[in-house]
């Protein structure tokens, strides 16, 4: 058991410096190559938050485990909205100001929508997974799209993600950090899915609800870092936008991994339980900061209410796992 716990815990650690190195190297990468800091902020940074949760669930639906890749897929997101933002919020009143984060979020409603049509027969089939994957990058095309469109038209997100963009990295350097930090994520995920799933069989609970808590807090800790100190910086738009643009890459691309590794049945309680809160949650953002008469704003009282509504959410899984 120990061991199993030093597992999660140095696969936790090395998944967040991992992806932290390979956004590192890619952006700085893309930069090089002349490439919108925005364009680099709306796909590079989003899909690498997502890191984490898509190679762990890669590897575990690998190793026969895929309620956990669908507890991380959803998990994470209910904890990027619930606690992330909630947190992020409570340190400074968000405000969104910026076109494409105003854009991105009814979208993120909408794949959110989409993954609960394709799987409420309760199976994520192999077309399941491949419809959710094309979506994916449908997806970056139109944000792609928007992101041109944003920056000829001087969004104040493209001076954000301007200032948080490395410049100047060698090429050579660059290509190393992408690299090394995929390997690392590699390794790390492996060590994570191993210990959690020990953990899980060890305490008699179900991989999906360790996907659900442990699993999915620890790959959120990418998001949460890079929100708190967007916020501190007074980048609310970027603060706001690394979790809608992760969330929308958990859906569409982690989600669909297990659904092409090892398709088949999944829980009752994913459509009965977890859907409903990430979708209601997801609805909650759209509605607090989408600004339908002028700029949307995230109140440090909204932080508030969606702590409690992560820790309600928490206390509904404990209570399901002790039932079990």
């Amino acid at each position: 058991m120990l061991l199993s716990v030093a597992a999660v815990i140095a696969g936790l650690i090395f998944l967040v410096w991992g992806a932290e190195r390979t956004v590192m190297g890619a952006s700085g990468l893309a930069r090089n190559f002349g490439v919108s800091p925005l364009i680099i902020g709306l796909t590079i940074v989003g899909f690498g938050t997502s890191a984490p949760e898509m190679l762990v669930a890669g590897v575990a639906s690998s190793d026969g485990n895929p309620g956990l890749a669908i507890g991380n897929a959803l998990g994470s997101n209910i904890t990027n909205i619930a606690l992330v933002l909630g947190v992020t919020a409570m340190v400074t009143a968000l405000s969104v100001s910026s076109n494409v984060v105003r854009r991105e979020i009814p979208v993120l409603l909408a794949v959110s929508l989409l993954a609960f049509w394709l799987m409420s027969d309760g199976e994520l089939s192999f077309v399941d997974g491949a419809v959710l994957i094309i979506g994916m990058f449908v997806m970056i095309g139109l944000v792609v799209r928007m992101g041109i469109s944003a920056a000829n038209a001087g969004d104040p997100v493209e001076a954000e993600f301007s200032d948080e963009i490395p410049e100047g990295m060698a090429t050579g350097t660059a290509v190393f950090w992408a690299l090394f930090g995929i390997i690392v994520l590699l390794a790390s995920s492996k060590a994570l899915v191993w210990g959690a799933v020990n953990i899980a069989q060890a305490f008699g609970v179900s991989d999906l609800i360790i996907g659900l808590t442990i699993v999915a807090i620890g790959t959120s800790l990418p998001e949460l870092m890079a929100s708190v100190m967007s916020a501190l910086k007074k980048e609310h738009d970027m603060a706001i936008g690394n979790i809608i643009g992760s969330n929308m890459f958990n859906i569409l691309g982690v989600m669909a991994l297990p659904g092409l590794i090892a398709p088949g049945i999944f829980d009752a309680d994913v459509l009965a339980r977890d859907f409903p809160w990430m979708i209601g949650l997801t609805l909650a953002l759209f509605l607090v900061a989408y600004g339908f008469r002028g700029p949307g704003k995230v109140t440090r009282w909204e932080g508030a209410l969606l702590l409690i509504a992560y820790v309600v959410y928490m206390v509904i899984l404990y209570r399901s796992a002790m039932a079990a």
